[in-house]
This record gives structure tokens, sequence and C-alpha cells, in this order.
């Protein structure tokens, strides 16, 4: 019961975290018919940057928050759980003033010497407000991990993501008329607007929801031993985490820069970039939600199996992890790569930015794999191995951008290229990781051969799908919807023929459907 309490959080996050992908693939559609992909570059130039601030800012702690949570709630100890909930909400709050006063200080440097083109400054200072509120919220959505209690987390990020995407086109659309730079700020507006109701959402629920202590005694941990454990398990997350956002934040300023030096104009560049991200990326990052819903769920669930030193629990939990990502992450690869040209065309009205989306989607799975194999080792106490792993996958990636992307002949491929390219070598170092510390091994028969063999299978009826429709001059959306409907029974239907997904499977996630009565 214990597993499919874990497999419930990870299915209400999922659930959330669909309705958060499709309404946020709504508004990518929105932004990139409204704006083009010259407005989309200009808002991902200083996103990244807003992000890795971010990271500094929330410095790892709300992972820690939910780990150590979940330690102390595992033992039966709530007083000391809330305890380090409050001493990490002190850190947050003030961590998150002193970078938002060094952001409005710094704003004019990072002006003249970071971002690639001057216009999204005006962007970037309407982004500052969201530091101290995020950093506020994600302690709450922390503490509630830690609980195991996935609800308020995803309640708030649904109803943020909600406001974010209607305020952010509203205003995009409103200050449209003054150029794309001013267009941009509109979706900056709509970013903290919706941050704002995400946080207050939370504050909600936390008053109602809070648990009742009663002190009694001493503190179980003093503060240093408390601020210790935090910052053991902050500090590595911290790392990775910035490690990652600053290799999306010298893609920024990297790629338009190159694809300068190959031939094309700043507007080119900047309107290349905007595809890549705007498109291919959030096309790729799709099947991600499973992934990251996994990867949330993961820490304090592999964190209190640890406490409890139940390693029977945690390998089964690293075992179903592993198996869903591979049955979901395998086929998305394959549809995105015979339906590209289809999904860029038909979704966003640039069907060119198919040939990048092919790129990255051979690196799709392992992308995929690498994120939820990060929660399970953070989750673990190991925090510092997918830093370590992160450092060498970024710098093979950046070094290929820097390189490819300056051929003509490549362009924009070869970022796709270098990127995809980091993927997988982080997937298979931190795979490597995982079985060198629990002797775990990703079982190449049902969790890679089997879902590989069935999606060769999807693959080829969706071909002859495609090839029939298209004699008969069908448009793409008709031929998107036929193809994902009838490939995905076909992928289902070989899974259980093969038996790829078996009938322990199939009772795990009745269990996990029972508490809405499916």
């Amino acid at each position: 019961m214990a597993n499919s309490s874990f497999l419930q959080g990870a299915m209400v996050l999922l659930v959330a975290g669909l309705i958060n992908r499709l309404v946020g693939f709504l508004y990518q559609i929105g932004m990139m018919r409204l704006i083009g992909p010259e407005g989309v570059g200009l808002f991902n130039m200083v996103f990244p940057v807003y992000i890795m601030v971010l990271v500094l800012a929330t410095a790892g702690i709300p992972l820690a928050i939910a780990k150590l949570v979940a330690e102390e709630v595992a033992k039966k100890n709530l007083s000391s759980a809330c305890r380090i909930f409050k001493i990490s909400f002190l850190l947050l709050a003030c961590s998150s003033i002193f970078f938002t006063a060094l952001l409005l200080v710094g704003a004019p440097f990072l002006k003249n010497h970071v971002f690639a083109n001057p216009k999204v400054y005006n962007c970037f200072l309407c982004l500052i407000p969201g530091v101290l509120i995020v950093s506020i919220s994600s302690a709450f959505r922390g503490f509630f991990q830690g609980l195991q209690q996935m609800g308020p987390t995803a309640v708030s990020q649904v109803i943020e993501q909600l406001v974010r995407v209607f305020t952010g086109l509203f205003f995009a659309s409103l200050m449209l008329p003054r150029g794309i730079e001013y267009a941009a700020v509109g979706l900056s507006l709509g970013v903290v607007i919706g941050e704002l109701t995400g946080l207050i959402i939370m504050l909600r629920i936390y008053a109602r929801q809070k648990p009742r202590i009663v002190y009694r005694g001493s503190a179980r941990f003093g503060l240093i031993d408390m601020l210790t454990r935090i910052f053991n398990l902050a500090i590595p997350v911290t790392l990775t985490r910035f490690v990652a956002t600053a290799l999306m934040s010298v893609q920024t300023v990297i790629i338009p820069q190159r694809l300068y030096v190959s031939g094309l104009s700043l507007s080119q560049a900047t309107k290349e970039y905007g595809q890549l991200v705007g498109i291919a990326e959030s096309l790729l990052f799709i099947p991600g939600v499973v992934t990251m819903a996994l990867a949330t769920a993961l820490v304090p669930a592999m964190s209190d199996a640890m406490a409890l030193k139940n390693m029977s629990l945690v390998r089964v939990r690293i075992a179903d992890a592993v198996r869903i990502v591979m049955q979901v992450g395998v086929p998305a690869a394959f549809f995105f790569l015979i339906l590209s040209d289809e999904l860029c065309g038909a979704l966003f009205g640039y069907p060119t930015a198919g040939g990048i989306l092919k790129i990255l989607a051979l690196s799709g799975p392992f992308l995929y794999l690498q994120q939820a194999i990060t929660g399970i080792l953070q989750g673990i106490g190991r925090a510092d191995v997918p830093f370590k792993n992160l450092l060498l996958s970024s710098t093979v990636s950046i070094t290929g951008i820097y390189f490819l992307t300056a051929l003509p002949e490549l362009g924009i491929k070869g970022s796709a290229i270098a990127i995809g390219t980091g993927f997988i070598i982080m997937a298979l170092l931190n795979t490597f990781g995982l079985y060198r510390l629990t002797g775990f091994s990703i079982g190449l028969r049902y969790n890679v051969i089997k879902p590989v063999l069935c999606s060769i299978g999807m693959y080829i009826v969706i071909g002859y799908i495609k090839a029939f429709l298209k004699t008969y001059g069908t448009g793409e959306g008709f031929i998107l919807f036929i193809s994902f409907f009838i490939g995905s029974c076909v992928y289902l239907s070989l899974m259980l023929i093969s038996g790829g997904i078996n009938n322990q499977d199939k009772d795990k996630f009745k269990r996990i459907f029972k508490f809405i009565n499916l």
C-alpha cells in the first residue's frame, strides 16, 4: 500500500501536469501565432536568466524541505518536521529579498553585457518581483510534498498556469501595437501575476490544512543541526539546478551569436532560436510531464523509505518509475520522429521547425529517464551525483553548440544535435550512478527492448496511415488526430500482447485509481 500511495501522489501531480502542459502548449501556440518566432525568441532570451536567479534564491531549500519533512514524518516526529519548515521558510525569505535587490541594481549591467538583444530589458524588469513570490510559494509546496500531500501543489500549479496564460496573452495582445518587445513585456506580466495567484492559493490552503502541533520539551534537533541537514542536501541540489539553468542562459547568448556567425542577421537568428525553444523543445518536453511528476513524488517517497531502512520498497519504487518513463518516453520519441513536420505545421504554423524536432526526438527517452533518475538520486540523499554528471554533459553540450551552430550547413540543427547529445550523456551517467549506488539495473528486456519494438510497430502503422491520408489531400490536423489515436491503440495492444504491460502493472494502476472510483 505504501508504494501505491507514492504512485497515487505521482498520479495527482501527473494529472495537474497534464492540465498545465495542455494549457501551456496552447499558450505556446497562441504566443507563436500572436507575436511570431522573433517575439518568442525575445521572451526566451531573458526567461532562463530569471530561472537561474530563482535557483540561486531558493537554493535547493524547497527540495530539502520535502525530503527532510518526509523523513521526520516517517519517524512520527511531526514537530521536528514543522520546525524544519519554519527555519527553511525564513532562509528562503531572506535569500529571495537579497536576490531581488541584486537584480534591481544589476539589471543595467545585464542589459549591456549579457542579453544578446537590448529589446529584452523591460521584459526582464517585469519578471523581477517573481523571485520573491516564487521563493515563498516553493516553501509551502515543499512542505506539503514532504507530507506526501500532492494536492495543494497540484491545485496551485493549475490555477497559476491558467492565470498566467490568460493574463499573459491578454497583455501581449494589448501591447503588441507598440512593438514586439512590448508584447514580450506583456508575457512577463502574465508570468508574475500567475505566480502571485499561486502563492495566494498556497497561503489559503496552508491556513486551512496546516498540522496542529503541541510542542513538548526540547527540540529533537538544535538549530545548527537542522541547518546542517538542510544545506547538506540544498547545496548539491542548488549546484545541479544552477548548472542546468546556467546552461539554458548560456544557450540564449551563444546560439543567436553563433547563428549570426553562420551568416544570419540578428532578426533571423532570433527567429531560428524562437523555433528551437518555442516549438521544437516545447513539443519535446510534453512527455516530460510524466517524468517531472514522478521526480517530484520520488524525492519524499524515497526519503521516507530510506529513513525506515526499507530497501525493498526503495527498489520497487525505482523499478516502477523507470518502467513508466520508458513506456511513455519511447513511443513519444517515435511519434515525434514520424509526425514532426505535421506537428510543427498544424499547431504552430512553422513546419520548418520539424527538422529540429526530429533531431531532438532521438534524445527524448534519455531526457525523460535522466529527469526521473535525478529525483531518485536526490531522494536517497545523493544529489551530488547528478550535479557531477550535469557538469560533464553540459560541457559537451556547450562545446557542441559553439562549433556546430556556426556551420552554415547545420545552423540551428547543430544546436539541436549538441543539446540532444547532452541529454544522452546525462542519462547514461545517471543510470550508471544509480546502479553503482543501489545495484539497480534498468532491465533491458522489459524497459527498453519491448517498448522499442512495440514503438517500431506503431511507427510502421502510422507511416501507412500518413501516406494513405496524404494521397487524398487530407489536412495536417486530421492526420495528427487519426495517427495519434490509432498509433496509441496499436502501441498499447502490442505492449499487452508482448507482456510489456503485465498483470503486476495492471494491479498497481487499479489501486492507484481506486481513490477516484475508476
